[in-house]
């Protein structure tokens, strides 16, 4: 079979759309992982081993299952509880909790790296727990987490594909629903892997930066 110009540009705008959610849905899911990561490492945290233990069962468990699995469980079986979410929302969730579980790890090691000075100085001007967070070790602890934490999201942009499982029209949607149509499948799946060769690159090229800027955490 052979390259066809003509074709490729008749496609691109369907698979400029599909581009669209799959930065979308990378970019909200970014934030849902980076929220809840920051909430399971301090709840992780906790010396009330009530909280403490069944949130980190939880974490344990949402990492140690596959992501796929997961998307299934939100989009097909949370409807029979009630609960039925469109699928972008249901993408965003599976993405966010799923590396939320990641991200977690991240800021535990990072707040790990605060000094102990630094609580116990809190401490002693009587600040509360909020302001000792907000204005004393997270300050501290997150800039050199930031080039791990996206690493996670660049991992998380290459998986948008499986939400493709739960019918979001991403740009891997998107390719197989024009292959399967016209019955040729070398331009739109070699798109596919071009855009997001591209986007990687250029991820990876903003990656480098934040390590030159802030470090690394090893």
């Amino acid at each position: 079979m052979e390259w066809d110009w003509a074709f490729v540009i008749q496609i691109l705008p369907t698979l400029f759309e599909g581009v669209k959610i799959t930065i979308l849905a990378t970019l909200l899911g970014s934030i849902v992982a980076a929220a809840i990561g920051l909430v399971i490492a301090i709840v992780r945290r906790s010396k009330n081993r009530i909280v403490s233990i069944p949130m980190g069962f939880v974490a344990e468990f949402i990492r140690g299952t596959p992501l796929l699995v997961q998307l299934y469980f939100i989009f097909y079986v949370l409807p029979d509880l009630g609960i039925t979410l469109s699928p972008l929302v249901a993408g965003v969730i599976g993405l966010g909790l799923h590396y939320g579980t990641y991200t977690a790890e991240v800021y535990r090691a990072g707040i790990d790296n605060v000094a102990r000075g630094q609580w116990e100085a809190a401490k002693a001007c009587n600040l509360s727990s909020i302001q000792t967070w907000t204005q004393i070790i997270l300050p501290q602890a997150l800039p050199p987490m930031i080039p791990a934490l996206a690493n996670y999201f660049i991992a998380m942009f290459k998986e948008t594909p499986l939400l493709s499982a739960i019918t979001v029209l991403e740009l891997m949607n998107q390719a197989r629903s024009i292959a399967n149509y016209n019955y040729r499948y070398i331009e739109p799946i070699t798109l596919v892997g071009a855009f997001f060769l591209i986007i990687s690159l250029v991820s990876v090229v903003g990656l480098r930066w934040l390590e030159r800027r802030y470090g690394r955490i090893d």
